[in-house]
C-alpha cells in the first residue's frame, strides 16, 4: 500500500482509498488488464467506479491504456517518473489463442521518424501470434 501511496503522491493523485485499490490491484497483475478483469479482482468496488479511477489515472499518467486487438482497452502501470513517455513503453504481445496481452519488458518500442508537425502523444507496439503455452513450445 505504501508503494501505491507514494506513486500516486508523485503523479499528483488524491490517494483515495479507491485508488489505493485499482492501483494494488494493478501492481499485482504480471500483465496489462482491461476493466472486466479488473472488475473480477477488485469485489468492493462497482465497475463503474473502477472506470473512473481509471480515467484519473490515464489523465495523470499513472498507467497508459494499450490497445491489442481484443476490443477492449488493457492497463498497465506507467514505470515513468512524471509522465508516460516511449522510453518508459516497450513492446507488447496479444496471443489470439488465449486472449492474453504479455510485457516484453526488455524490448523497448523502436524509435520511429514522423515529419515535423506530428505531435505523438501515445505509442501502441503490439505484436499478435500464439504464446508458448498455447502453442505447445517451452518458452525461452
Amino acid at each position: 500500500m505504501k508503494r501505491s501511496v507514494e506513486i500516486l503522491e508523485r503523479k499528483k493523485v488524491r490517494p483515495t482509498a479507491n485508488r489505493i485499490l485499482v492501483l494494488e490491484a494493478l501492481l499485482d497483475t504480471a500483465h496489462p488488464v482491461s476493466l472486466m478483469e479488473l472488475d473480477d479482482i477488485i469485489q468492493t468496488m462497482d465497475k463503474s467506479s473502477v472506470f473512473r479511477v481509471l480515467n484519473v489515472f490515464l489523465e495523470a499518467d499513472v498507467v497508459h491504456g494499450i490497445e491489442d486487438g481484443s476490443g477492449s482497452l488493457k492497463y498497465e502501470v506507467c514505470q515513468g517518473e512524471d509522465h508516460c513517455s516511449i522510453s518508459d513503453m516497450h513492446v507488447h504481445f496479444y496471443c489470439e489463442s488465449c486472449q492474453r496481452t504479455f510485457c516484453f519488458e526488455s524490448t523497448g518500442i523502436p524509435q520511429v521518424r514522423i515529419p515535423d508537425g506530428f505531435h505523438p502523444r501515445s505509442f501502441n507496439y503490439m505484436i499478435k501470434g500464439v504464446c508458448p503455452k498455447c502453442s505447445g513450445m517451452p518458452a525461452e
